[in-house]
């Protein structure tokens, strides 16, 4: 087990320490805006899934079989991959604060972007070919 930077302060247990790979503990605020930051992109991802579920379940009589699945299928996979990512995204913002370095880009906003970017255009084309 690790010694805290602190006396007054407990070590973290062994899986905490493999985690966050040592370092010197940060600010509990910094720690917590870190936490949040985390459940907001779990909220985003909640509501991609409920959209793709929503898509799927409420919309048969709106789009056609093909663009119902295409998109569904958008918001789906990125509900799964922006929860995926958000975890490590976790982590590694609190290694890096941990470590005194610069914070690590969030790597799934182009992919979140390009994803709704996506579902926005096949939505456009349906809209665009739908007859009258």
């Amino acid at each position: 087990m690790a010694t805290p930077e602190r006396p007054d302060q407990p070590a973290r247990g062994a899986v905490a320490q493999k985690i966050l790979s040592g370092g010197r503990e940060p600010d509990p605020r910094f720690t917590l805006a870190n936490e949040r930051t985390f459940l907001a992109w779990i909220r985003t991802s909640l509501a991609l899934l409920a959209g793709g579920i929503a898509v799927e379940a409420f919309t048969g009589s709106v789009f056609d079989p093909l663009t119902r699945t295409v998109l569904g299928t958008v918001l789906l996979g990125l509900a799964a991959l922006l929860a995926l990512t958000a975890g490590f995204r976790w982590v590694r913002v609190e290694r890096a604060m941990r470590h005194s370095r610069p914070l690590p880009l969030p790597l799934i906003v182009p992919v979140l972007a390009t994803g709704g970017a996506a579902a926005a255009v096949v939505l456009l084309v349906f809209l665009l070919i739908r007859p009258a």
